[in-house]
C-alpha cells in the first residue's frame, strides 16, 4: 500500500526569512534607481557637476534616472537648468544625452519654459538637439505660440528655421501662432518673419517639384532587359 505523507509546512522563521529574501531581491534595483534619480536631480539643482558626471556615467543613458522629474513639480533636470538660464549646464546634459523633450506637470517642455523666459542661447541648445518644436503644453500652446505673443522675434525666426508650424492651434481660444500675430498691431515684425517663411517653404517646394520634373527617364525601361 502506498504511504500518506503529511503535508509540506514551513515554519515561521524560515518562511519570514525566505519572504525578506524575495522583497529584497526584487526591490532593491527599484530603490537603487529611484535613489539615484533623486540624487542626479539634487546634483543638478546644486550645480554639482562632479556628482551629476558620476551618476550620467553610472546610469548609461538609463531614462529612469536621467529624465525622471521631481514628484511635486514634475520638473526634470532640463527644466531646472533651462529655468536658471545655465546654457553650460544645458550643452552639458544634452550632450550627456538627456531627452529635451520631457514635459513638467503642466505639459511644458523645457523648449516652452525657454521661450517664456526669452532665453535664445538656451533655446538654441534644445533646438539642435531635437527638440520637438510642435509639441505643445496642456493648453495647447506651442513654443512658436508663445513667442509670438510675447513678441519675441528672435525666438519665432529660430522656432520657424527648424519647421515650428505657425498654423497649429491652442486648446484655449482656438488660435494659431499666425492668428496671434495678425491680431496684434504691435507684432508687424512677426508678421513678417512668418509670411517669409511661407515664401521660403513656398520656394523650396516648388524647386524639388522642378527638379522632379527634370528627371530624364527617357532611357530607362519599363522591366528587366532578359
Amino acid at each position: 500500500m502506498f504511504r500518506s505523507f503529511p503535508p509540506l509546512t514551513f515554519k515561521p522563521a524560515l518562511a519570514g526569512a525566505a519572504l525578506l529574501c524575495f522583497t529584497l531581491c526584487f526591490t532593491a534595483p527599484v530603490q537603487a534607481q529611484f535613489s539615484e534619480s533623486y540624487n542626479f536631480l539634487k546634483a543638478v539643482k546644486d550645480s554639482d557637476g562632479t556628482e551629476a558626471t558620476r551618476i550620467l556615467d553610472e546610469a548609461n543613458g538609463n531614462p529612469a534616472i536621467i529624465d525622471d522629474r521631481d514628484s511635486r513639480s514634475g520638473e526634470g533636470a532640463m527644466h531646472m537648468v533651462i529655468k536658471r538660464r545655465d546654457s553650460r549646464w544645458t550643452g552639458f546634459l544634452l550632450q550627456k544625452g538627456l531627452n529635451p523633450n520631457v514635459a513638467d506637470k503642466n505639459g511644458n517642455t523645457p523648449l516652452i519654459l525657454a521661450t517664456q523666459l526669452n532665453f535664445a542661447e538656451g533655446a538654441d541648445w534644445l533646438l539642435r538637439y531635437k527638440a520637438n518644436v510642435d509639441q505643445s503644453n496642456r493648453s495647447g500652446e506651442t513654443a512658436l505660440i508663445l513667442a509670438v505673443q510675447l513678441r519675441y522675434a528672435e525666438l519665432v525666426r529660430a522656432l520657424l528655421a527648424k519647421g515650428a508650424n505657425p498654423d497649429k492651434t491652442d486648446n484655449v481660444a482656438g488660435l494659431s501662432a499666425r492668428d496671434y500675430a495678425k491680431r496684434d498691431s504691435r507684432a508687424g515684425e512677426i508678421v513678417a518673419l512668418i509670411e517669409a517663411n511661407d515664401k521660403k517653404k513656398d520656394k523650396a517646394t516648388a524647386e524639388a517639384k522642378k527638379d522632379s520634373d527634370d528627371l530624364d527617364f527617357s532611357g530607362v525601361t519599363e522591366g528587366p532587359i532578359l
